[in-house]
């Protein structure tokens, strides 16, 4: 599949159930469903959507771990016409709350436990709360505009209030095409779901699963052992994370029938560091490992084929199907390679804006350069990377998050790709505090024992030069994830301005 280019006609998002009819397309604890089945049961929960008589573009929220409902909710919401909006199930009620109003959602399905934390206020005017979901007449297939509004999905709000990203189903749809493509997703394959549906890259899992025709298996779970077991009862030969499940996933134990059993990784939503490569290729032997850049605005940019993951460990890749991807100068030239620019990322997988926010549209959604060979608009990331003589991306840092240190600007990520590297720190965060005399200073914040500070203080001392080295090293048991399982370099940043007061 790989070696030929997908096809770029879009079409609307409901039609990306591609399997054949008697072949599995869904496993879920309650029992598997074909092709056929999910098709006819996509068909009568539209039905009973249009049953409501909402106007067409009218959003829906689902606040819903994930049931049969949740995952066919995205595809049943676009063949009634109206827009979906998935709320992550482990977000409480103030930010289900803002949601809900910013999106003006017209109905929350959810659960009658999740409905009894709602107050008075949390819903707005004219929003119906559902707690079941019935089967209405079946509805044919959507013949919508590909440019039409399909998703609002939020991002995580951990850097202010969740923004609604507005996605077409001609942005699902070639998503969906480009990562089946490169993935090389097969019928055979059964892919587990771990991640929150209300994510990008969750929700891409059903639809490039079932554009490829395989299963997929999503699974909610509490701790790593559930995942393993997962991975053994559903015959799993895919598994997606991103770098805080996989730290969790590698300190667990795993029988090595049942790790033999992955033969496809893969990890967006934060870069990897080579010793975590290292450490996921030696675990999972059998598995190709895939290294993915993406971004709500645009889903996914760049991947790593799996045949240059050891050699390059660092890297992010190149393009994906369907994306421009660009290195920019600030001052708004094409950058060299081995010279930082920030990421811009052109072509149709480039979101429509955010839901009525025109105001912060504009800051990240531009004209894209004139070197691009799609124009138009284009996102500007706020990332910064750097480009090898071979055009392979590196991840040096988020420019909001580049700390400013005795005229250094200094990557995050390169301090903590450091003090992960050894057997000191699990995982770390690095920030920059404000400093009189360096402008600022490092302060990184670990998960491990305090009794390894010596040993990790000496390694740095080796390692990075002077002007990287922490002023303080704060040891934690846990470091705190956001609902989609990332790091919570907000939380943490807010932890060390506390000891700070």
């Amino acid at each position: 599949m790989a070696d030929v280019m997908p096809d770029p006609q879009p079409y609307p998002i409901d039609h990306v159930l591609c399997g054949d009819p008697q072949a599995p397309a869904l496993i879920l604890r309650d029992g598997a469903a074909t092709y056929a089945q999910v098709e006819e049961q996509v068909a009568r929960l539209a039905g009973w959507l249009a049953a409501q008589r909402f106007e067409a573009g009218v959003r829906v929220a689902t606040w819903l771990p994930k049931t049969r409902v949740a995952t066919l909710m995205p595809l049943a919401a676009a063949r009634a016409g109206l827009v979906h909006v998935p709320v992550n199930p482990v977000l409480k009620r103030a930010q289900v709350a803002h949601i809900l109003a910013d999106s003006g959602a017209s109905l929350l399905l959810t659960q009658d436990a999740r409905a009894a934390t709602l107050e008075d206020g949390d819903v707005p005017g004219g929003c119906v709360v559902a707690t079941e979901a019935g089967a209405g007449d079946p509805i044919t297939r959507s013949q919508a505009d590909p440019d039409d509004l399909a998703a609002i999905l939020y991002t995580s709000g951990s850097t202010g209030r969740p923004k609604g990203v507005m996605l077409s189903h001609a942005n699902l749809w070639l998503g969906a095409v480009g990562v089946a493509h490169y993935l090389d997703i097969v019928p055979q394959d059964r892919v587990l779901g771990v991640l929150p549906l209300g994510f990008d890259y969750g929700q891409n899992q059903l639809f490039s699963s079932w554009y490829a025709g395989a299963a997929v298996a999503p699974l909610d779970y509490l701790t790593p052992r559930d995942v393993i077991k997962a991975v053994e009862r559903v015959a799993a030969t895919t598994l997606a994370g991103v770098p805080p499940l996989w730290a969790q996933l590698l300190e667990a134990e795993w029988p090595a029938d049942t790790a033999a059993r992955l033969r496809r990784l893969t990890n967006s939503g934060g870069a990897l560091t080579p010793t975590m490569v290292r450490a996921l290729r030696a675990r999972f032997p059998q598995a190709r490992l895939f290294p993915m850049y993406g971004l709500t605005e645009a889903f996914r940019s760049t991947y790593l084929s799996p045949e240059l993951v050891d050699a390059h460990p660092e890297s992010i890749g190149r393009a994906i199907p369907f994306a421009e991807v660009l290195v920019v100068r600030p001052d708004g030239k094409q950058a060299a390679a081995g010279e930082p620019g920030e990421l811009v990322h052109a072509g149709p997988l480039v979101a429509q804006g955010y839901w009525r926010d025109a105001e912060r549209t504009a800051l990240r959604f531009r004209a894209a350069p004139p070197f691009s060979r799609y124009g138009g608009t284009a996102v500007w990331s706020g990332d910064t990377v750097v480009a090898d003589d071979a055009g392979l991306l590196r991840f040096v840092g988020r420019d909001d998050e580049m700390i400013k240190s005795a005229g250094h600007r200094i990557s995050p990520q390169e301090v903590e790709e450091a003090a992960t590297a050894g057997p000191e720190a699990r995982e770390a965060v690095a920030l920059g505090l404000p400093d009189a005399r360096l402008g600022q200073s490092i302060v990184l914040v670990a998960r491990g024992d305090a009794a390894d500070e010596g040993a990790l203080r000496e390694r740095l001392k080796r390692e990075l030069p002077a002007y990287m080295q922490p002023v303080r090293i704060d040891w934690r048991d846990e470091l705190p994830r956001n609902a989609n399982g990332k790091l919570d370099r907000a939380r943490v940043a807010a932890w060390v301005k506390e000891q700070q007061a």
